[in-house]
């Protein structure tokens, strides 16, 4: 008796810390972030070159 006790003690502390257990996912540094196709898109404009970073001019 007092061995099925323990083990439907273990058993239920086993599930209830398995199930107790909460991940979460945040995502960082693309935040509003937009591809250059899709800022094209949005702008109706003809190319996306305007909104390439690796295409933008340098004025120095």
């Amino acid at each position: 008796m007092k061995k099925l006790l323990l083990a439907i003690l273990a058993i239920s502390f086993t599930t209830f810390t398995l199930s107790s257990c909460v991940h979460t996912y945040e995502t960082r540094g693309n935040s509003g972030k937009v591809p250059p196709g899709q800022m094209k898109k949005r702008t109706g404009s003809k190319s996306a070159k305007p909104y390439a970073p690796g295409q933008q001019k340098k004025h120095y």
